[in-house]
């Protein structure tokens, strides 16, 4: 029981500070705005060690925090130096990283390339679509129709198709991410009115000089919200795909494998490690969206 009471104990006092830090007259500064949930992500853990603790939770069916971190620490990579030859720049790994193989196969090849090649594909599709209105008639239906096929049933086929190595997985992160971010720039296309159309008309802007002087950085905002959207659907169609078939490595894989040895710390690491890798994906493209769209309200304050 006394992990149940440091339980309560430890909510409380991180509630009262939160709320504290929340209601200070410096509750705007850039400081409080990252110790508020950076507080409240820690008393998770806690709560969540405590009660796993003082309840007995077997080990099989909810590890607590400490034996996950035990874990990625033990398949995290190892880095040597050679001073030999070149000190600080000849780095090599002294023993095999689980972890790190896992996520460069699932991640780095399946769903960052996937998620290039149908952001990419999407966006000159939209622009397609956007001159032609034939296409817009033909092939937004197509694209709907695609979106609303299960990737349980896409994913298979699509192994067969490309191979069981990270082909495939980036094929399924294509067909994940194409429809989202094609709807996104249709509709940020559409977003300037036809006074703003008709002033470039006026300056002799033909189509393509207007699509790239005001159309394009006006369409901006919806473009990174489908690029948002992407970041997560990306890791979990790479992942996904890799139960259907997959080398000996990858997050999924690692995943299904573990699950039937009944490796459930392993398991909570992998997740943890794409949690990670998703949460740091998104961050990066909604910096590079503050950058670029400066201008919109969104971002102002």
């Amino acid at each position: 029981m006394i992990w149940i009471y440091g339980v309560l104990i430890f909510w409380a006092a991180a509630f009262a500070l939160n709320i504290y830090l929340s209601n200070s007259p410096w509750h705007e500064t850039r400081v409080i705005k990252l110790v508020v949930p950076a507080i409240f992500g820690i008393t998770i853990l806690v709560v969540w060690e405590g009660l796993v603790r003082g309840l007995e939770v077997p080990a099989v069916i909810l590890p607590p925090p400490s034996v996950i971190w035990q874990k990625i620490r033990e398949s995290l990579p190892v880095f040597a130096f050679d001073f030999f030859k070149f000190p600080f720049l000849n780095i090599y790994f002294a023993q095999p990283s689980i972890l790190w193989t896992d996520f460069v196969q699932t991640f780095a090849k399946g769903a960052l390339t996937g998620y290039i090649i149908g952001c990419g594909s999407a966006v000159i599709t939209a622009i397609m679509i956007d001159r032609s209105p034939f296409l817009q008639r033909g092939l937004l239906p197509v694209g709907n129709f695609i979106a609303a096929l299960p990737i349980i049933g896409t994913a298979p086929i699509l192994v067969m198709w490309f191979g069981f190595d990270w082909h495939s997985k980036a094929a399924v992160v294509v067909v994940m991410v194409f429809f989202p971010m094609l709807v996104n720039t249709v509709q940020g296309l559409a977003a300037t009115d036809s006074m703003q159309r008709d002033l470039m008309r006026t300056y002799a802007g033909g189509y393509w000089n207007t699509l790239m002087k005001l159309r394009l950085p006006a369409a901006m905002p919806a473009i990174f919200n489908g690029l948002k959207i992407a970041t997560t659907l990306a890791l979990i169609g790479a992942i996904v795909a890799e139960f259907f078939g997959s080398p000996t490595r990858g997050m999924g894989f690692r995943i299904s494998v573990e699950v039937g040895r009944l490796g459930l710390d392993m398991v909570w690491a992998e997740i943890t490690v794409a949690a990670l890798a998703g949460s740091a994906f998104y961050g990066v493209v909604a910096m590079i969206e503050k950058g670029v769209t400066f201008w919109h309200p969104s971002q102002r304050g």
